[in-house]
């Protein structure tokens, strides 16, 4: 969809227009996320630098500039008389014909290399204008870039929160961090908000994972990060669904195992839905049934339980009638029925032709909180894949970690300004940094700087974006390179 980029906005910058001082010139501001909700976590990821970017450019030069300023104007004019009930005023048409004459966004953006660990409170972007006819721009694009930022850095920060717990348990329970690469998976595409947040969202998990059922994540990875799925570490492996075992009838579900494993996949890892009538059937009478086949079989079934109360189900229901299927839960039942191996730590790990999978409802408590109810069983981190799903990533916001575009300095006829907001009702968290910005090779800020001072101080933050074009591109498998390095 082509649309006219004076669109892509709130409807109150339509009159910001009029209200700045007359003769300003340049206005600075600054992308923070200012807060975290989970007091756990400090840092959040920088990711979706480059998309923004590249879009950035694309719907300006796709809706503005390679269009006439004639169909530019008219549109325009259209919304405005029938929004706010007006024609638009004349330093609007002066605004436009301008900038549609000059050929180029005239901004500069800076940003922290993706892949950064940014402290909270710490700017990890800035954005002003360089031309001083458009200093209206500057925060007229902050709409479009917060929309387009926020929810890649926000899921890039859940899914590397969640890869470090997931490590922590490793190394308790004996095991390495390479260990956790599949470990976690990415079940969420069906609950994102549209198309265009799973592709965001799902490049934002295999920052720190290398498991997805987000097919979509690889075009938009390719395109953005110029990155194409032979370059990634990333896999899945076939699996069911409801509908498959569903077809088969509940009579013919052992039935279907035994083909699934002897005929349709004879090798290779193979996941199976196994809860859609009796999750303990399958696991205490049908596997047992099974068991030859399964240990002479050349790879790995994976059981997915997908309903009830997830911790109860794989650590074992404390209420159920001791030493049941139910007490003792999904992971011990299987290492009774199948046995494996202890590692040099002590901690129990399943035997190579069986697995668990658990995609219901997955995020960082539940999931630290069954590998903590299974290594006090005595299992290692890595019996169960989670499936990490909408749960996981959409019971957030751009206000989990306070994410604002907020202006910091502006340039009024020739004279410098030091603006900020600290709003007296406010905890604090809302208080902007003033002047201009640079982030420290700390990631500190230091803010306050006059244009002089600006323009000499050592800066971490790179340009990214100046007058329409994008800097500085990266690989997928760079940024992640430095995620985790």
């Amino acid at each position: 969809m082509t649309i006219n980029p004076l669109f892509a906005t709130d409807g109150y910058k339509l009159s910001h227009i009029l209200q700045y001082p007359p003769k300003t010139e340049l206005v600075f501001s600054t992308w923070t996320p200012r807060m975290s909700r989970d007091k756990r976590h400090g840092h959040v990821v920088v990711f979706g630098i480059q998309p923004a970017m590249i879009k950035l450019g694309e719907i300006w030069r796709q809706g503005f500039f390679n269009r006439s300023l004639a169909a530019i104007m008219r549109e325009f004019t259209s919304m405005h008389l029938h929004f706010l009930m007006c024609k638009p005023p004349q330093e609007w048409v002066d605004a436009i014909t301008y900038l549609h004459n000059l050929g180029y966004l005239p901004l500069e953006i800076k940003a922290l290399p993706e892949g950064t660990l940014c402290p909270i409170k710490t700017p990890y972007l800035t954005i002003k204008n360089t031309d001083p006819n458009c200093a209206w721009l500057t925060n007229f694009v902050e709409t479009f870039l917060s929309t387009e930022l926020w929810l890649s850095a926000t899921s890039a920060t859940t899914a590397y929160y969640n890869r470090l717990m997931l490590n922590n348990w490793a190394q308790k329970t004996g095991l390495t961090a390479k260990d956790m690469n599949f470990v976690g998976h990415d079940f969420s595409m069906r609950g994102m908000q549209n198309l265009q947040s799973g592709m965001m969202s799902g490049a934002a998990h295999l920052l720190s994972f290398d498991g997805t059922e987000t097919v979509s994540t690889f075009p938009y990875i390719n395109k953005y990060y110029y990155t194409p799925i032979e370059r990634l570490v990333v896999g899945t492996v076939p699996a069911t669904e409801h509908s498959v075992m569903c077809a088969w009838g509940k009579d013919g579900e052992v039935d279907l195992f035994d083909w699934l494993l002897t005929v349709r996949f004879s090798e290779g890892i193979l996941s199976v839905v196994s809860d859609t009538w009796d999750l303990w059937t399958v696991i205490g009478q049908y596997l047992p049934e099974l068991k030859d086949k399964i240990m002479t079989r050349n790879g790995k079934l994976v059981i997915r339980p997908d309903s009830g109360i997830p911790e109860d189900i794989l650590c074992g229901d404390p209420t159920a009638e001791k030493d049941t299927l139910q007490y003792k839960g999904v992971v011990e039942v299987l290492w009774d029925i199948f046995g494996g191996t202890k590692n040099e730590a002590g901690f129990k790990t399943l035997d190579s032709h069986i697995g668990v999978i658990y995609g219901d409802a997955m995020n960082y408590d539940r999931v630290d909180t069954i590998l903590a109810r299974l290594a006090a069983k005595g299992f290692a981190a890595n019996n169960v894949v989670f499936g990490f799903g909408s749960y996981n990533y959409t019971y957030v916001t751009r206000d989990t970690y306070g994410f604002a575009l907020k202006s910091t300095a502006v340039v009024v006829d020739g004279e410098y300004r030091e603006i900020y907001k600290d709003p007296a009702t406010d905890t604090g968290f809302k208080k902007s940094q003033k002047g201009f910005v640079i982030v420290n090779d700390d990631l500190t800020y230091t803010d306050g700087l006059d244009v002089t001072a600006y323009e000499g101080a050592n800066n971490n933050l790179e340009s990214v974006f100046i007058n329409g074009n994008y800097l500085n591109e990266e690989g997928f498998q760079q940024i992640k390179a430095r995620l985790w390095g």
